[in-house]
């Protein structure tokens, strides 16, 4: 077997996964059962271009854990062979990457201006900040919180009815650029606010006695490049010292165990936690604006993709938080209500117990900012689609995430603190 990984290996130089056409490259799902097996994939990465989705690292697989990642097309046949040859347990997830990009895009809604059930591109979005904006005076204003690393307008929507010493909810959408559902989450959210004030009592209640602060996309530049160049890219775009690699993982960037487990210091991984905490433009952004406002912003919601998990802290410890008990039970709660719609399952808990250890995360960071309700959800799916969520599915995405996310927002409400 060790003979036909450095064949493999030989064959693999330095092929970066750049290439635009994605086509016959295959998404693999394999449970490896011990040492061995882990052993076997993690020289499979250090020999050939691996692109793991689940966990989003070599460094985090385990015995038993459910591993998906993705192969260029030249190599899938050696990888079937290899998987084969050791008896680890696979299954082709995606048979052709290319063809399941295709399809992603089978919204009835094909127009070119701003729809809530297709995926729109940044343009798209950021006109759509303003007119949001605009069409609503008394419930939204947009500011500009900072600028990304080439240089675009961070843009923040403030929702809510004006009033005195009110408290908010903090929430933001594409911190990894792949995850395309999640900023059509924070999108559905907004307009579901318009539509819904003054008809439905919660929403109602809400932005009367509250304000919501909805960051679209935090990691604009590499949301633009999954439209242009990488449709897999997943890290900012910024230039790293003394390396070709460009760009950090947002959510490794925080000052929250940084660069400890579950983040790496190499600056080609997708997991790297940049040069300092808060390196990026972007994550120094948000982190900023957070402690402005940390006296009257009481909970924080990042919406990430896929697996269908409710997390909360922490994820850089397996230590519980002092509030455990009580976000065990809102994640709970909460996980009930979004499968009323589509009984879609959530797993929840806290991170580094329910999927993996992972340091530099922002809801970490808040919660030791003093924000005590903080989560990161993982939208749809589990895998069959994993990052290429068909358009079709947002809908019924969005529609049962908010029941989550009300959930959550009502709780904060009647517990203020």
């Amino acid at each position: 077997m060790w003979a036909l990984l450095v064949l493999i290996g030989a064959a693999s130089v330095s092929a970066h996964l750049q290439d635009p056409s994605f086509d016959g490259q295959k998404v693999f799902r394999v449970i490896p059962q011990n040492d061995k097996q882990v052993e076997i994939l993690n020289f499979l990465a250090s020999i050939m271009e691996v692109d793991f989705w689940q966990p989003d690292s070599v460094t985090l697989v385990r015995p038993k854990m459910q591993v998906d990642f993705r192969i260029e097309a030249e190599k899938s046949f050696d990888v079937e062979d290899l998987l084969k040859e050791s008896g680890m347990e696979y299954k082709v997830l995606i048979d052709n990457l290319q063809a399941a990009l295709d399809a992603q895009l089978d919204s009835k809604a094909r127009t070119d201006s701003h729809s809530y059930e297709k995926y729109n591109n940044w343009d798209t979005i950021a006109a759509w900040t303003a007119d949001i904006a605009a069409q609503n005076p008394d419930l939204v204003s947009r500011s500009v919180i900072g600028e990304t690393y080439e240089g675009r307008p961070m843009y923040l929507l403030k929702m809510g009815k004006s009033g005195p010493n009110k408290k908010a909810i903090f929430m933001d959408c594409g911190f990894h650029a792949r995850e395309w559902i999640s900023p059509a989450f924070c999108q559905w959210f907004v307009k579901e606010v318009m539509e819904t004030y003054g008809k439905d009592t919660v929403m109602t209640t809400l932005l009367d006695k509250m304000d919501f602060y909805v960051l679209p996309i935090v990691n604009i530049d590499g949301y633009v490049y999954t439209w242009t160049n990488d449709r897999m890219w997943r890290k900012t775009r910024s230039k790293n010292a003394n390396s070709v690699c460009l760009g950090t993982d947002p959510n490794r960037n925080f000052d929250a165990g940084w660069c400890t487990a579950g983040a790496s210091k190499s600056p080609c991984a997708s997991t790297y936690c940049g040069s300092a905490p808060e390196s990026e433009k972007e994550t120094k952004a948000l982190a900023d604006f957070i402690r402005e406002h940390l006296s009257t912003i009481k909970a924080y919601l990042t919406i990430h993709s896929y697996s269908q998990l409710l997390l909360f802290p922490y994820s850089y410890t397996y230590s519980l938080p002092p509030a455990y008990q009580e976000l065990n039970s809102i994640a709970r709660a909460a996980s009930k209500e979004l499968a009323s719609l589509h009984n879609t399952k959530y797993t929840y808990g806290p991170g580094a117990e329910t999927i993996y250890l992972a340091a530099g995360g922002s809801d970490d960071w808040a919660y030791d900012q003093g924000i005590k309700y903080a989560f990161t959800f993982e939208l749809r799916d589990t895998g069959r689609h994993g990052f290429l969520l068909p358009e079709s599915q947002i809908k019924p995405t969005c529609e049962e995430t908010l029941l989550a996310v009300k959930y959550i927002a009502n709780y904060v409400l009647e517990h203020l603190y």
